[in-house]
């Protein structure tokens, strides 16, 4: 296996574990997303799981280390759009603030948002 520089990420090695980490992300939310609703409600493992894994995938590939594996963002906008609703639907029942609610609501739309758009940098050879 091949060493390039003294970085974390900078051997065959590293660039091996970092797209199994990668693959399991993104195989992980693929799952979950085509699963049942109910899973991603606001109040459920995956309705908070979901965002801390995309949250995690936006920070590496702005890193530099998304190995060329993210989904491209037509998945993720339509990840976003099932995602969302389930929230909505969801979230009243738990009886946020008006202001939570409204902060929460823009931080899950930014997180799929700029997953999106490290993906179609990344597609595109730029970011």
């Amino acid at each position: 296996m091949g060493t390039w520089g003294s970085g974390n990420f900078d051997s065959d090695t590293a660039a091996d574990h970092l797209s199994s980490v990668i693959d399991r992300l993104v195989t992980e939310v693929t799952e979950v997303m085509d699963g049942d609703p109910a899973g991603i409600e606001a109040d459920e493992y995956w309705g908070v799981a979901v965002p801390c894994h995309l949250e995690l995938l936006y920070v590496l590939a702005r890193a530099g280390h998304d190995a060329g594996r993210l989904p491209r963002a037509e998945v993720i906008d339509g990840w976003k759009g099932r995602f969302m609703a389930v929230w909505d639907r969801s979230i009243d029942d738990l009886e946020p603030s008006p202001a939570f609610k409204e902060a929460r609501r823009s931080v899950l739309n930014r997180t799929f948002d700029q997953l999106a758009e490290a993906a179609a940098a990344a597609s595109s050879g730029g970011e």
